[in-house]
């Protein structure tokens, strides 16, 4: 070795972190995180305490928050509004929309309208007909809920393939009945027991004004014919779908005279499937505002032209004491304060519509109409004032 020569320190050892980066240089990756932490060695750096105190804010006001997960069944949210979460039954799946389910609904309202005006005109009588409940639900739960024995009636839809259910309560077909073969329904009896042959046939004309009513009703959204199938007694012998299927249900009240029962149809979804799209609430919309209510309207009056009214001519009341009446004997007078000239109050149904006179026409006593009552009139009858 020369004395003039330069002796250049040399390390007797690599640094791990400049082989690593020399490394991953060569074969094209990142550096190492201790070679990252050269780089910026000359910057300024936190010291332990500093880390800590930061990392304890951050946790500090994440829980400063309402408790509310931020993140629910989406990887980034926008709004911190609260998370509605609702129960969903994977066994009874919503098959129908909300927006359908109204439009049915609204369908057989018209049903329910037209099929009491044909009731009404067919029975002589006034028949309330009107939807209470439109649901969802297995074929199962809606066989369970029903009575036994009970009217259960099949009925085909042409040209949709399978069938759809109407039900009708006991307490429905046998007023039906008794008011067809004369009675009064004042003191009915509701037999517990399946209908006889007669009270079938009887029940088949009632079925049939419903099959025209349900045709009617859809006429505005497809062409269907309902046809009487097969009739039951016994709910739970019928099964037109599998237990698990859903089946829409709607359920209907009719009201007799002083009689009221139920009556449900239960139309499975595979029958109406393929008008699912056509039953939204804009399309019903449509359809039923383009179409004149004036057929529907005469329909109406002309079904209740041939129904039985009461009738009831009220001379004058008055009232008495109890002792008065247990001491009252035949030829004693009963004094009212209505003047003798005052003439006859008709009531239609029990509620007071015109001033009659009373009296004979061809050997029977006969009432003369005057005038009608007007509206908010008060009528005096003698010591209690009607409204």
């Amino acid at each position: 070795m020369n004395a003039g020569a330069r002796v250049r320190p040399r390390s007797l050892g690599r640094s791990p972190g400049n082989r690593e980066g020399k490394q991953g240089r060569r074969r094209g990756r990142a550096p190492a995180r201790s070679e990252a932490w050269k780089v910026h060695m000359g910057a300024e750096l936190l010291n332990q305490d500093e880390v800590d105190e930061l990392m304890s804010a951050a946790e500090q006001n994440g829980s400063q928050g309402d408790g509310r997960p931020r993140q629910i069944f989406s990887r980034v949210r926008r709004s911190n509004d609260q998370i509605d979460i609702q129960p969903y039954d994977f066994k009874r799946p919503e098959r129908i929309s909300k927006d359908q389910m109204r439009a049915l609904e609204m369908l057989h309202e018209t049903f329910a309208r037209n099929f009491g005006a044909s009731l009404s005109g067919f029975l002589r009588t006034i028949v309330e007909v009107k939807v209470v409940e439109a649901a969802q639900m297995t074929y199962s739960e809606f066989i369970s809920g029903l009575p036994n024995p009970t009217s259960f009636n099949l009925l085909r839809c042409q040209p949709l393939e399978g069938q759809i259910c109407l039900e009708i309560s006991p307490f429905v077909n046998y007023p039906i009945i008794d008011r067809l073969l004369g009675g009064s329904n004042k003191e009915l009896f509701i037999p517990q027991r399946p209908m006889t042959i007669i009270e079938t046939r009887l029940i088949q004309k009632i079925l049939q004004r419903a099959t025209i009513g349900l045709h009617e009703a859809w006429a505005g959204i497809r062409h269907i014919d309902f046809v009487l199938g097969d009739m039951e007694s016994n709910p739970q012998l019928v099964q037109i779908v599998p237990p698990n299927e859903v089946v829409v249900v709607i359920g209907f009240e009719v009201k007799m005279t002083n009689r009221a029962g139920p009556m449900s149809l239960c139309i499975p979804y595979n029958v109406i499937e393929p008008l699912v799209e056509d039953l939204s609430a804009q399309s019903w919309f449509v359809t039923g505002s383009s179409k004149s209510g004036t057929d529907t309207t005469e329909r109406i009056a002309g079904g209740l032209s041939g129904a039985m009214v009461e009738l009831e001519a009220t001379l004058a009341t008055t009232s008495i004491t109890l002792s008065e009446l247990k001491a009252l004997e035949v030829g004693d007078l009963i004094v009212t304060h209505r003047p003798a000239s005052s003439p006859a109050v008709l009531g239609v149904e029990g509620r007071p519509k015109f001033f009659a006179q009373i009296g004979q026409y061809r050997g029977g006593r006969a009432l003369r109409i005057e005038r009608a009552v007007h509206p908010h009139e008060r009528i005096d009858l003698g010591g209690t004032g009607i409204h």
